[in-house]
Formats: C-alpha cells, sequence, structure tokens
C-alpha cells in the first residue's frame, strides 16, 4: 500500500467537516440573529456592525408582540390545523396506499394512475371552487373545519407510503391472511411500522406545508380569533412602525414548533429520504 494513501481520507475527512460546519454556520446563523434580535431592545436592532452576542435578555418583546397581534391564539389555531391534516394524511395515506399495495381488484393500475394525475392539477384551479364550496355551500367559514376539509387528503402521500408497502413480500400478507390476521390488523401491526420512514417523512411534510399556508386561511377566516400564524405574522409587519426586535419576537415564537417538529422527526425524515433514494 502507498504510503501517501492512509493520509489523504484524512485529509479528505478534515475538509469534509470543515465545509459542513461552514455549511451549518451559513444556515444557522440567520436563525441566531432573529433570536438574538428578538431579545435585544429597538437600540439594538440599529447598531451596526450587528452585536454578534446579546447585550441582555428583554423578554417584554414577546409579550408586546403577543399584544399587537394575538400570536398565542394564532399559534393555536395553526397547530389544530396543522395537526388535524397531519394526522388526516396519515391514516387516509395509510389506507389507499393498503388498498393499491395488497388488494387485487379490477383496473387498479388504472385507478392508482388516475388517483395520481389529481397531483398535475394546480392548486390556484381549485381555490376558487373550493372557496364556493366551504363558504357558500357548506357555511363553513370561520372555523377549524373549513381551514382543513379540503387539505384531509393527498395523492402525493398515498404515492409514497404505498412505495414502502410495496417493498413488504405479498407472502407475508397472504400468509397472515390464511391465519387469520384482518386487513386492519396486518395495516396497524405490520404495514405501518414498518412504513415509519415513509410515515415520517409524510407527517413532517403536511405539518410543514399546512403551517406555511397563507391565501387559504386568510380566504376562510373574517374573524380575528380563527386566523392563522402567517396572517399574524403580516399583522406584525403592517404596523405603523417597524420595531424589529418585536416583529422577530413574534417570528421566533412562530418558528417554534416548526423546529421542535424538525427536531422530533429528524431520525425518520433522514431515514426516509435515505431508503428513497437508494430505492431510486
Amino acid at each position: 500500500m502507498n504510503e501517501s494513501t492512509p493520509r489523504y481520507p484524512l485529509v479528505q475527512k478534515i475538509f469534509l467537516y470543515a465545509l459542513l460546519v461552514l455549511m451549518a454556520v451559513f444556515v444557522l446563523f440567520p436563525l441566531y440573529q432573529a433570536l438574538i434580535t428578538s431579545l435585544g431592545t429597538e437600540a439594538d436592532v440599529s447598531n451596526y456592525p450587528p452585536k454578534l452576542l446579546p447585550t441582555g435578555f428583554r423578554f417584554q418583546n414577546f409579550v408586546d408582540a403577543n399584544n399587537m397581534a394575538p400570536i398565542l391564539r394564532y399559534l393555536l389555531n395553526s397547530l389544530i390545523q396543522s395537526s388535524t391534516v397531519m394526522i388526516s394524511h396519515l391514516v387516509m395515506a395509510s389506507l389507499a396506499a393498503y388498498a393499491f399495495a395488497f388488494i387485487d381488484f379490477k383496473y387498479k393500475n388504472f385507478f392508482f394512475l388516475l388517483f395520481l394525475s389529481t397531483q398535475m392539477i394546480p392548486w390556484e384551479a381549485t381555490i376558487i371552487p373550493n372557496y364556493m364550496t366551504i363558504v357558500n355551500d357548506l357555511k363553513l367559514k370561520d372555523t377549524y373545519l373549513g381551514l382543513t376539509l379540503p387539505y384531509l387528503a393527498t395523492a402525493y402521500g398515498t404515492f409514497l407510503v404505498r412505495q414502502f408497502f410495496m417493498s413488504i413480500p405479498k407472502d407475508l400478507h397472504d400468509a397472515a391472511r390464511i391465519d387469520g390476521c384482518g386487513r386492519l390488523r396486518f395495516l396497524i401491526t405490520i404495514a405501518v411500522p414498518l412504513a415509519r420512514p415513509a410515515l415520517g417523512t409524510l407527517a413532517v411534510y403536511s405539518f410543514l406545508t399546512t403551517y406555511n399556508q397563507y391565501l387559504w386561511p386568510l380566504l376562510v377566516t373574517n374573524n380575528k380569533d380563527m386566523r392563522t400564524v402567517q396572517i399574524g405574522l403580516a399583522l406584525l409587519q403592517d404596523q405603523e412602525r417597524f420595531l424589529w426586535n418585536v416583529v422577530l419576537a413574534g417570528v421566533v415564537m412562530i418558528l417554534t414548533p416548526t423546529i421542535i417538529l424538525f427536531i422530533a422527526g429528524n431520525r425518520q425524515l433522514i431515514r426516509g429520504l435515505a431508503a428513497g433514494a437508494v430505492k431510486g
């Protein structure tokens, strides 16, 4: 073996870690700066160059942000909306994926392709019909059901979970059925645990997508108590004079649930992405 061979991977590894640290700093610095600013005074915001370390901890900014716009109420509304959509996606995607993966019925492939084709319809084309149905026909304006009903099912989630279910040997399903295992029991006790990476990925994706919605909540809510966090953030920015320390305090409050969710689902998310990459 060449003497220089052992040193090359070490240099390569050092370079790789240095690059990763640099990228991590680049990604995390805006979040750090937002947190520091949210704890500072109005005078701290105008400092140039901006200070890297906090000069104090002014937690009153968070109270002021909630007084300017009821962020905590909006946060509760968004959590209810996002959690409802996320749970519905997991349940419906699992049931539909089980049917398309394990149950043989006539024209199954045709119906699956037809189901997937709904992904091709742009949301701009559906938002007006959805609005007319929810507001005029069902009278669900300013309700949680109105916020969530058009988004309770997802073709993308069904496709994602079905791909994982397809990797489960069909013989395992047939053997379980012969032993008297019902379809629902097989789904809950065998298929769903094996598809945890896909379901974890779907859960994070569904929650974040719903949590970041702006236009739909703006259309179907007029009552201030039913607004969501993205609208609340816009209200903070619409104040007569920008108090960036207060605005960023509101941003930090809004970001906190998504960061907690990402940390909690990080492992499943990476496993899901890695499994998808390996399968191609």
